[in-house]
């Protein structure tokens, strides 16, 4: 069973920029929202993946992800009811981690989150200087949560 275990952040400050390795485009858009599970179709440039996550339990879930062909993607993205999330992720190294740093598009505009991926919810890592709160545990940073009460509408 694939296990996914991250935490995710505020972003601080721009000095990520200088360590950049290599950028994607993303649009996502979320078939099923049930709180139990959330079914995401992705485009990434010329690939797409059919993505199904489970219920966080602190910081995993079960995710089981998939490439399929690109043309369906684009075609699902239009079964979503909500219009996909778009983002430009940077793949930013430090410390002998990989963040992945999301720059957001469209609705979600001025919000730059990072994320760190781990082999266990103990796991350390150093922190870089351009990080800020911890957003983990809150539901209104998730990409699901994104697509239906988007960044631009909060107070």
């Amino acid at each position: 069973m694939a296990k996914e275990i991250e935490r995710k952040f505020l972003v601080a400050n721009d000095q990520w920029k200088s360590a950049v390795v290599k950028s994607t485009s993303f649009k996502q858009g979320y078939l099923n929202y049930d709180p139990e599970r959330t079914v995401r179709v992705r485009t990434a440039e010329n690939l797409a993946y059919l993505t199904i996550k489970g219920l966080t339990t602190g910081l995993t879930r079960d995710e089981y992800e998939y490439e399929i062909p690109l043309d369906d993607a684009i075609a699902m993205l239009k079964l979503c009811a909500f219009p996909p999330v778009e983002k430009v992720r940077h793949l930013v190294e430090h410390a002998g981690k990989t963040w992945e740093l999301d720059v957001f598009e469209g609705a979600n505009s001025g919000l730059l989150l990072a994320e760190i991926e781990l082999a266990s919810e103990a796991e350390t890592f150093e922190r870089p200087t351009w990080l800020g709160e911890e957003v983990s545990g809150d539901r209104r940073y998730s990409n699901s949560t994104l697509s239906t009460n988007p960044f631009s509408t909060w107070e």
